[in-house]
């Protein structure tokens, strides 16, 4: 079910979970599956369509049609056990030889998949600033590239990508667009319906929203063969996501849009206020009508410009860090989306090699009183 065939909107129907309730107890609460074999018929058959745990779960299946209806995937949607799972099994489902063009500015453990192992597949790899289309039209070479696989907004630094003209120049060169909207969230942007072929999550993030689940999501436009061998390596893999995290999954969703609005309201206050901070160099975050992506992710987000924003500190590496020591309310922690507000400094987690500035944070904004987000990020820059 989709809320194109729905009276209720996506809010309505995710946050009951489409509204099952349970045949048995009538609980408004889908129970917990954690069966991982199933009865045959006495004619040899599984009526019920539930053969073992590795392929499939009743749990997981009710996570997977809210994200699907979310996204207004026809193909449904796959659950995998972290967001690296799901991604990977995009490109593995590649024939050797196969050509990707990627973001340059993305997830930085997927990015080094993507130098490393992704070349122990025979695939080839290009990176490229994604948003720049003049650069990745040079790079993609009709008929040898078969995926385009775009970060908007890219992590750390929120560069935003046009999302309907990359499906352009991919299917004009018969391959397929792979979106990773981890931060923007199906909440503020459908890659699906803006011409992408996958949708792609890390759901640990804000999908579920409590920082106490790891797991991964695709979303499909078209079930077609490419999508059902996607299907077949989670299932050869055992990718699939546990079911007590697929509960924990649906039960963060079910919060999302009250989550993401708040979150994305203060994102935006905060990256406003920082501004004009004297300790601040530069604010990165589409909602800026400075931000260079700002007009196209005013055309392709709805309801805000997502949680997530970076700033980069005036005295430099040192005075970034000394910031991100000095903060009591948030968080100096890795991951983003969940409800508290985390804080890192993502050029010593990243290491050598990475595009991100040695001045900058990254910031998580979470759901706390933003007056006290920003209180506790200013004095800690004043004083660093």
């Amino acid at each position: 079910m989709s809320s194109s065939r729905s009276p209720w909107s996506k809010r309505s129907l995710t946050a009951q979970a489409m509204g099952h309730v349970d045949p048995i107890t009538k609980a408004v609460v889908p129970p917990i599956h954690v069966a991982t074999t199933y009865i045959r018929d006495e004619d040899n058959a599984y009526s019920s369509g539930y053969v073992y745990g590795r392929p499939d779960n009743a749990t997981i299946r009710e996570a997977e049609g809210v994200l699907a209806m979310l996204e207004e995937a026809e193909a449904g949607a796959l659950l995998f056990s972290s967001g690296m799972a799901a991604a990977t099994a995009v490109f593995q489902a590649l024939n050797p030889g196969d050509h990707i063009v990627a973001s340059k500015v993305m997830y930085w453990a997927l990015r080094n998949w993507l130098m490393t192992e992704a070349v122990r597949w025979g695939l080839a790899v290009d990176f490229v600033e994604t948003d720049d289309l003049d650069a990745l039209r040079a790079v993609v070479v009709p008929g040898r590239t078969k995926l385009l696989w775009v970060e908007t907004p890219s992590n750390p630094l929120w560069t935003i990508t046009d999302i309907a003209a990359v499906a352009e120049i991919a299917h004009a060169a018969g391959a397929r667009l792979a979106v990773d909207s981890t931060t923007a969230s199906p909440v503020h942007t459908r890659p699906l319906n803006l011409g992408a072929d996958i949708v792609m999550h890390a759901a640990t993030k804000v999908l579920n929203g409590h920082s106490d689940v790891v797991a991964g999501a695709l979303a499909g436009a078209k079930a077609d063969e490419f999508w059902a061998k996607v299907a077949s390596i989670r299932k050869m893999q055992g990718a699939i996501l546990g079911p007590f995290e697929a509960y924990l999954l649906m039960r963060g969703m079910r919060t999302l849009h009250v989550r993401t609005a708040a979150q994305a309201k203060s994102a935006l206050e905060l990256a406003q206020r920082f501004s004009a901070h004297p300790k601040v160099a530069r604010v990165l975050y589409p909602g800026l009508p400075q931000h260079p992506g700002h007009d196209i992710a005013a055309r392709q987000m709805e309801g805000g410009f997502g949680y997530m924003l970076s700033i980069q500190v005036t005295g430099g590496e040192a005075a970034a860090i000394s910031t991100a020591a000095k903060v009591r309310l948030w968080k100096r922690a890795t991951s983003l989306g969940g409800v508290e507000s985390l804080v890192e400094h993502r050029a010593s987690i990243e290491g050598p090699g990475t595009p991100c500035p040695s001045d900058l944070l990254r910031l998580s904004t979470g759901i706390e009183d933003v007056e006290d987000l920003y209180r506790d990020l200013d004095e800690a820059l004043r004083v660093s």
